[in-house]
């Protein structure tokens, strides 16, 4: 969505309803559709950068769980396989001008990379190649869409979802074009990660047994 576009809503509810995210992770300083990098840059809380509006990102401790648990796999991978660089939950990719996502994973090919090093700044300016989205409990599917709308339109080549609960992940190769994956099944990060390959009952359960629900 371009910067023209994205300021497009006249009410609250048309506000939450172009997001898809529920009121409460919505700031309201700066004020809706005059939010900015720099407002982000600087915001105490972990936000994305959507439409001028910072919306703050939605990970418990479990989710954020999975995700590391699924970086150490992938560095594990790239020991041998030094192709590229991860990042975790917090790092903030610009896939347009004044949109930011932050991935709860990200990797990115070296041969993308200027001089194959890392730039300067605080926001990369580069889409993943390969981005992972934990599912939490205020995620909406209409949220997800868009997230996977904004991945691919910047060149975004897989998206995984993971579900906690179900335990079964989502791949993604275009925004609306994807196969589950059971927890008896096997991730695979082809073409992104030639080779890599991945239990889904190992990755959750080396994320740790949760308790019953009371």
């Amino acid at each position: 969505m371009s910067t023209a576009e994205a300021i497009s809503f006249e009410t609250v509810a048309d506000l939450l309803d172009q997001l898809g995210v529920p009121a409460e992770r919505v700031l309201l300083r700066p004020p809706p559709g005059e939010a900015t990098e720099r407002d982000l840059v600087l915001q105490k809380r972990r936000c994305e950068l959507i439409d001028g509006v910072l919306v703050e990102k939605a990970m418990g401790f479990f989710e954020s769980r999975l995700a590391a648990v699924l970086l150490y796999f992938i560095e594990t991978y790239l020991d041998a396989n030094p192709i590229g660089v991860c990042f975790g939950e917090s790092a903030p990719m610009r896939v347009e001008i004044e949109q930011v996502r932050m991935p709860d994973v990200s990797f990115l090919r070296w041969d993308r990379l200027e001089q194959r090093a890392l730039p300067q700044g605080q926001i990369l300016d580069y889409a993943p190649d390969l981005a992972l989205e934990v599912l939490s409990p205020s995620n909406t599917g209409k949220e997800m869409a868009r997230k996977r709308a904004d991945y691919f339109h910047a060149g975004c080549t897989l998206v995984w979802e993971a579900d906690p609960v179900k335990r079964c992940v989502e791949v993604f190769v275009s925004a609306n074009d994807s196969t589950i994956i059971g927890e008896d099944g096997v991730l695979t990060g082809d073409p992104v990660l030639p080779g890599f390959r991945l239990s889904i009952k190992d990755w959750f359960d080396r994320a740790g047994p949760r308790a019953p629900k009371a």
